[in-house]
């Protein structure tokens, strides 16, 4: 599998560099143009250039292009946020499960910020946790299989970074590191991941890059997702 041609190139990333200078709507209005050719005409290029994988791995992933299930937002919602700032300085492509799936189970995703693009998998948890996914799915699954955290640690901590979030005090803290059976009843989310170079995403190798990733990391989405 293999792009003829590189789906981002280093103006996507110049882009997000210079939003974050210029974090105001009438600079957004004024790039409105470049923003559609830079980042949104890419981002969909790469969610058609990994359907056919992403299936191949799973077809409960949705990879229609549904608004809201495959792409991320670029407004920020600032009535619940400190940062009050208008525009993320991010993006994503999402591959969350769809039939058969809680709303709030895993996903693969591959992201681009003005630095770096990322890829990995992540869940987060509902409002409420005894609700959510990560209560009803994979805390039953992780008492039967007490080792599966560890092995996955052992098997992929090498190749990805992990950190999780619990709440403390009804703020959300970062957690560095691969949780442990014991953090799980606090986990509210979990991400797995593997930070990219700018020359890395732009390269014509970048969906195959992916492609390997998505394959090593979609046992995780499964496992703490599907019922």
């Amino acid at each position: 599998m293999g792009a003829k041609e590189a789906i981002f190139s280093k103006e996507t990333f110049q882009f997000f560099r210079e939003l974050k200078r210029n974090n105001k709507k009438e600079w957004m209005d004024e790039n409105r143009e470049r923003y559609q050719e830079v980042v949104v005409k890419p981002l969909k290029r790469l969610l058609e250039e990994m359907a056919p994988s992403v299936l191949k791995l799973d077809q409960r992933f949705e990879t229609t292009g549904a608004r809201g299930a495959n792409f991320s937002r670029i407004n920020r919602d600032i009535r619940f946020s400190k940062d009050k700032t208008l525009y993320k300085n991010d993006m994503y492509v999402k591959f969350p499960f769809a039939a058969g799936a809680l709303e709030d189970g895993g996903e693969l995703y591959a992201g681009v910020s003005e630095k770096s693009a990322t890829a990995g998998f992540r869940i987060y948890g509902a409002s409420k946790r005894k609700e959510s996914t990560l209560a009803l799915v994979a805390q039953p699954r992780l008492e039967k299989n007490p080792k599966w955290l560890t092995q996955q640690k052992r098997k992929l901590g090498r190749k990805y970074e992990s950190y999780w979030y619990s709440n403390v005090k009804g703020q959300w803290t970062a957690n560095h590191g691969w949780p442990t059976n014991a953090d799980w009843p606090k986990l509210q989310a979990w991400v797995v991941r593997k930070k990219l170079a700018v020359s890395a995403a732009a390269r014509p190798s970048y969906p195959s890059d992916l492609a390997k990733i998505f394959r090593d990391l979609y046992p995780l989405a499964k496992f703490v997702s599907l019922e």
